[in-house]
C-alpha cells in the first residue's frame, strides 16, 4: 500500500465501500483513489485484484463511483433514481465478465480479467442493494459534512453514521464540546 494516500474506509458492502473512496462530500472532500495505481490498491484489498489500470479505466471507475453514490443517495431518500446514473451502473454491470468461483475453503472469490470486470462486480453489487435484494436498507450518514450512502444491516435498521469511528465520534464530540461551552 502506498502510505502517502489516505487510508481506505472499507465496509462490509462492496458498492458502498467503493463510494467511500470519496469521503466528506459536503465538506473538504477526501479522494482516496486519486491515481490509477491507488485504484489498483483498493481493488486488491476489496478482493478484486487486477494487474494494472489505465487513466481511462480510472476515469470509468470514478464515473461509476459517482453514479452509484447518486443512485444510492436517491434510493435512501426515497427519491426517483437519476436516469443518467442508472445508465452508467447498468452499462458497467453489463460490460463485466467476472466469474464467481469457489475456493477449496468454501469461500467465494472473483476471477477478474481486468478493471472492467472489477467494475462490473461493483455495479452488480450496487444493483443488488438498491433493488432491495439483500437484508438491510440504504441510509445516509447523519454527518452534515459526509452524507455518505451506506447499507444498514443493524438489527433495528436505525444506524445514523456511515462509520461510528469517524463520523459518529466526530458528531458526538462536537455535541459534547457545544454543551461544555
Amino acid at each position: 500500500m502506498r502510505a502517502e494516500f489516505p487510508e481506505f474506509r472499507l465496509g462490509s458492502v462492496l458498492a458502498t465501500s467503493f463510494t467511500a473512496t470519496l469521503t466528506e462530500r459536503q465538506g473538504d472532500s477526501v479522494e482516496r483513489i486519486p491515481t490509477p495505481e491507488r485504484l489498483v490498491d483498493w481493488l486488491a484489498v476489496s478482493g478484486l485484484a487486477v494487474d494494472s489500470c489505465t487513466p481511462a479505466q480510472h476515469d470509468l471507475a470514478r464515473e461509476l463511483r459517482e453514479s452509484i453514490h447518486a443512485v444510492a443517495t436517491a434510493a435512501a431518500a426515497g427519491d426517483p433514481l437519476p436516469a443518467a446514473a442508472v445508465r452508467v451502473v447498468n452499462d458497467r454491470s453489463g460490460r463485466g465478465r467476472a466469474a464467481a468461483v469457489l475456493t477449496p475453503e468454501g469461500k467465494r472469490q472473483w476471477r477478474i480479467g481486468g478493471v472492467e470486470d472489477a467494475l462490473g462486480v461493483i455495479a452488480a453489487d450496487a444493483i443488488e442493494i438498491v433493488a432491495g435484494e439483500r437484508d438491510g436498507k440504504l441510509a445516509l450518514c447523519a454527518s452534515p459534512t459526509c452524507r455518505a450512502a451506506f447499507f444498514d444491516t443493524s438489527q433495528s435498521r436505525s444506524r445514523r453514521w456511515c462509520e461510528m469511528n469517524t463520523c459518529g465520534n466526530r458528531q458526538k464530540k462536537a455535541r459534547f464540546n457545544a454543551k461544555k461551552a
